[in-house]
């Protein structure tokens, strides 16, 4: 009876992605008694909101198979991945998550900010860093509007707003001042913002990249621990051009792509419900199946997007229930459940080896 359940388990696919999500690993008792089943599942992926979901899945398979109720405990456990080889890991940080697009004005910042906020309401401890140097958006939409501290002179403190923490150059210096730095300058203080910040035990650090694939972009594949990439685009082709450029860029570094976001996908008028595909159709798809990845989700062109964002407060933050919040959920999930299933890092276990002279 319990092998049977064992198999189930195992052969269970994700309700979102087409891939099991509970390996042996996972399952830490099985417990078969005479009025009812103990379960005890501990996943390396947040998802705080699908338990009864979850649970809904199993119990009524496992229902069929031994005519006996099942009782469930649920655990998280989020493990450090595997990164590009000869980078070594930073302090307080386990997976970092770059958020990427080829180009401008397809909406990488605020599927950023909304993707670490969806993240963090799924049960993850989470963090974003605003890479974006010359033009910091962080700040504006996350509502932010002090400087960060420091206990020592040496080090910052990340700002905790609606739950994660923050670093942005965006907290340093007046938001009307430009910043007419060259190329080591930037990169510099991209590296100085990322490992003097103190981050306090973090599931993921969101990266929200400028757009492109310039400096920055470089500095990250070569010396920052990335687990994976996402990339931003809207279905227009001189957008999915770009996107392409930011796919191969990724795949030229050995840093994983998670999956494609499509913003912008279609409209709905708020007058009379007509559908538009403002930007074109399936784009996103259409990369996807080109390049072998996931098609993640695709958000609509909807005015509270812009709204809440402005105001400080993220759609996930300013109506977590909405379609848009749930759709932020959905792919939060499913880049998590891939992280999840990529080789665990054990280089932290490995103890430090001194040679000295006899």
């Amino acid at each position: 009876m319990e092998n049977k359940i064992e198999k189930f388990l195992l052969e269970l696919d994700h309700p979102e992605l087409n891939q099991k999500f509970i390996s042996k690993k996972n399952i830490k008792l099985i417990e078969i008694k005479k009025d009812r089943i103990n379960l005890s599942i501990e996943l390396n992926f947040p998802y705080k909101s699908q338990i009864n979901l979850y649970e809904t899945m199993i119990k009524d398979e496992i229902k069929k198979i031994t005519n006996i109720n099942t009782n469930f405990e649920w655990s998280t456990k989020i493990l450090a991945r595997q990164v590009q080889k000869s980078v070594n890991s930073i302090k307080g940080i386990k997976n970092v998550i770059a958020i990427a697009s080829g180009k401008g004005g397809v909406g990488k910042s605020s599927t950023a900010a909304n993707l670490a906020l969806a993240l963090s309401r799924e049960g993850a401890n989470v963090g974003i860093l605003d890479a974006d140097i010359y033009g910091p958006s962080q700040p504006k939409m996350m509502g932010i509007a002090k400087k960060p501290d420091s206990k020592d002179g040496k080090s910052m403190e990340p700002i905790v707003v609606h739950g994660i923490q923050a670093m942005s150059i965006g907290f340093l210096v007046d938001q009307e001042t430009p910043m007419v730095w060259r190329g080591p300058m930037v990169t510099s203080t991209l590296e100085q913002l990322l490992k003097e910040t103190n981050w306090d035990d973090l599931d993921y650090l969101i990266i929200d990249l400028p757009p492109g694939t310039g400096d920055i972009q470089l500095t990250l594949a070569q010396k920052i621990p990335v687990t994976g990439s996402i990339i931003v685009t809207t279905p227009q082709d001189i957008a999915l051009l770009d996107a392409r450029r930011g796919l191969k860029m990724f795949e030229k570094v050995n840093i994983p792509i998670l999956g494609i976001v499509e913003n912008m996908s279609t409209h709905i008028c708020s007058k009379c419900g007509h559908e538009e595909f403002i930007f074109g159709k399936d784009g996103g798809a259409k990369i996807c199946q080109d390049y072998n990845t996931e098609l993640l989700g695709s958000l609509p062109l909807d005015i509270k997007i812009r709204e809440n964002l402005d105001a400080g407060t993220p759609s996930v933050i300013d109506n977590p229930d909405s379609e848009i919040s749930l759709i932020y959920k959905s792919i939060a999930r499913k880049a998590a459940l891939k992280i999840a299933n990529l080789s665990e890092d054990h280089s932290s276990k490995f103890p430090s080896i001194v040679i000295q002279q006899s």
